[in-house]
């Protein structure tokens, strides 16, 4: 486990507790009220980024990776002033689901800082996640309880969520 300030207690073990608590959030994603959480989304994303260091983390860049869309690697590789299929070569492998993924683990981008070496030209993915403040939360249910296991911030999210007088059963 890496170092986290965070001195939150709902912080505290979250790993542990996210893994104990999957059926809980499984449940709370089947029945929401999606209009409801919809609108809660906005405050507790930005409340969640501001008591988590992504950097301190990059579970997300060392575990996984984004899919490298079309739009992705053209401009990845022209960036990085790479043809395209070169930038497929090098960096780049088909998943099961015929997505373009990193053919390596951390991310080939990842610092030793933890910072992306391709921050202002990554994937959609690596920009939109951890998808915390979109419907896709509700919609792939499936990714979210993913993403709680190693995303302090989806943990956060959900908790919060799981807990508020805001959302009905």
């Amino acid at each position: 486990m890496y170092l986290y300030k965070m001195k939150q207690d709902i912080l505290i073990n979250w790993e542990k507790k996210s893994a104990e608590n999957q059926k809980k959030y499984a449940n709370f994603l089947k029945r929401a009220d999606k209009n409801k959480v919809l609108k809660q989304l906005p405050n507790l994303h930005e409340e969640a980024f501001e008591k988590i260091d992504c950097l301190e983390c990059a579970n997300c860049c060392r575990n996984f990776s984004p899919r490298f869309k079309t739009p992705d690697i053209k401009r990845i590789a022209k960036h990085l002033k790479m043809k395209e299929g070169t930038f497929i070569e090098t960096y780049l492998r088909l998943d099961e689901d015929g997505d373009y993924v990193a053919n390596s683990a951390p991310c080939p981008f990842l610092g030793e800082d933890n910072y992306c070496n391709i921050y202002d030209n990554r994937p959609s993915d690596c920009y939109r996640f951890p998808y915390t403040d979109e419907d896709i939360l509700l919609k792939r249910p499936a990714i979210t309880l993913k993403n709680s296991t190693f995303c302090p911030i989806v943990y956060y999210v959900l908790e919060k969520l799981v807990v508020s007088p805001n959302q009905s059963k």
